[in-house]
């Protein structure tokens, strides 16, 4: 592949991914973690692009999360999966690794046409600017990148007035998307409330989630005017506890699971 073509490949993926995002049906995001996740789940049927999860890639090498792997080895890492698949995928790139809009376009480089960035509760101003510059480097590759702007709102303010810990969030989806950003992640376990006050205080289609136990179903996320589902760590934890399970069963002396099929 020319460098040319696999440019117009990468430029065809992300405005690939923006339509999805764009479209009226909710779009779910399961997230990956290395090369052969990203190429079972996008073999599925029905996926139409994949999310990477820092915490479980930064899990499988050894790592704790909150950038503290090395960006490089992310950045090969999210490499590697874009390879792996057909599909548009989406990064999740912490909160830039101390520079976003360089973290952004090396990104870029390796394929990926979406990112998560953090703004981890900083100064509006500051955590604008962070936005703005992944945009500005986006944009500079030509390319329609997709920003799921995520702002910490809920996770750090859950010793806050609940009230001011929506209209932060608020506050800071409008402000992102100002910048450039295609959706507003605001991850929590959010109760149906607390979605819709999110959805019209930000904007119809224009609001991501995180999906954990208890959540609220798809459909009815895609009634309230979310756009995006994703997963995060839980994909991992839902394979390792497979995993652990059944090596429980294999050392007490039982056969292979029932079902167990090969996966190329």
């Amino acid at each position: 592949m020319t460098e040319n073509t696999a440019s117009k490949s990468i430029a065809s993926k992300a405005s690939e991914l923006l339509a999805l995002h764009q479209a009226p049906e909710i779009l779910q995001m399961v997230n990956v973690w290395d090369a052969i996740t990203a190429r079972v789940v996008g073999d599925v049927p029905g996926v139409k692009a994949l999310a990477t999860a820092s915490h479980s890639i930064a899990a499988s090498l050894g790592y704790e999360d909150g950038e503290n792997i090395p960006v490089d080895l992310m950045i090969d890492a999210v490499g590697r999966i874009a390879a792996a698949t057909r599909l548009p995928v989406s990064a999740d790139l912490e909160s830039g690794y101390g520079n976003p809009g360089e973290t952004v376009r090396e990104a870029i480089g390796v394929g990926i046409v979406g990112a998560n960035i953090e703004d981890q509760m900083r100064p509006l101003a500051e955590a604008v600017d962070q936005m703005a510059a992944v945009m500005q480097a986006a944009g500079a590759e030509g390319i329609d990148f997709v920003l799921n702007a995520r702002t910490d709102a809920f996770l750090k303010g859950k010793d806050r007035d609940p009230s001011e810990v929506l209209a932060d969030a608020i506050e800071r989806g409008r402000a992102f998307l100002d910048v450039g950003a295609t959706t507003v992640f605001a991850p929590g376990l959010l109760d149906e409330s607390t979605v819709q006050a999110l959805v019209d205080g930000i904007g119809w289609n224009k609001v991501s989630v995180i999906n954990v136990p208890s959540s609220l179903p798809p459909a009815r996320l895609q009634e309230l005017g979310v756009s995006r589902i994703s997963y995060g760590p839980w994909t991992q934890r839902v394979a390792l506890t497979a995993l652990a399970d059944a090596t429980a069963e294999l050392v007490a002396g039982d056969p292979l699971p029932e079902g167990t099929r090969p996966l190329n």
